[in-house]
């Protein structure tokens, strides 16, 4: 039998939050500049890929929380909404391709939120 010590145990990737919220800021500020098509293709993947980063380590976060946990039902609430959004395609249409970002943009700046809130974020201990 093996034993694996805490030094060789693989910890936690600490998500580099900065870059995400960049992305869904750029959609959600109120100067936002709205995007060409191009743009907007390039925006939706990255926004998407994102979302399915971000995921994992807020859900872990959430499951770490009691089962009553207010920010845990929260988070996995918003989870639940992220994930419907990551399946739905936007209709044809530069406004429409605009709507569907935006929406993902605002579950990745919950997502961004939730993952500093349940204290997994790099944000923990900043004063």
């Amino acid at each position: 039998m093996t034993t694996t010590t805490e030094a060789e145990t693989p910890k936690a990737r600490t998500l580099d939050l900065e870059p995400m919220q960049t992305s869904a800021r750029r959609l959600l500020a109120e100067d936002a500049e709205l995007p060409s098509i191009d743009e907007l293709d390039t925006l939706t993947l990255r926004l998407r890929g994102h979302i399915m980063l971000i995921i994992p380590g807020v859900e872990t976060a959430a499951f770490e929380q009691p089962d009553d946990d207010v920010p845990r039902a929260c988070a996995l609430a918003c989870i639940g909404e992220a994930r419907m959004r990551l399946r739905l395609e936007a209709d044809p249409g530069l406004p429409a391709g605009i709507a569907h970002a935006q929406r993902l943009a605002r579950s990745l700046d919950s997502l961004c939120d939730h993952y500093v809130n349940l204290h997994c974020g790099p944000e923990e201990g900043a004063s």
